[in-house]
């Protein structure tokens, strides 16, 4: 049971980016200290959520952004820019 919870965490947060994103807001510091302002936050509300989520984790625990940083950022967006054009290829043709 130990070992499952992080596992439903993270498929919680691949599923609903904008709720985990609200509850850190709301219930914790999680975002407190990596941006400046509330502008960058909205954006990636908005439009990258899982990018925002991992790139606020990654700024938070590693002092220097290197390559392993660097790929679980570039997953986040093409699974941010996939899941947001998901919806023209489903569409069927007239």
């Amino acid at each position: 049971m130990g070992k499952l919870m992080p596992c439903l965490l993270l498929v919680i947060a691949l599923a609903f980016p904008r709720v985990i994103i609200a509850l850190l807001w709301l219930f914790t510091n999680f975002f407190h200290g990596v941006y400046q302002g509330i502008v960058i936050p909205i954006l990636g509300f908005l439009f990258l959520p899982l990018t925002l989520l991992v790139y606020t984790y990654v700024s938070k625990t590693y002092p220097h952004i290197e390559l392993p940083q660097l790929i679980a950022l570039a997953i986040a967006v093409i699974i941010d820019l996939g899941l947001v054009g998901s919806h023209r290829l489903s569409s069927p043709r007239a």
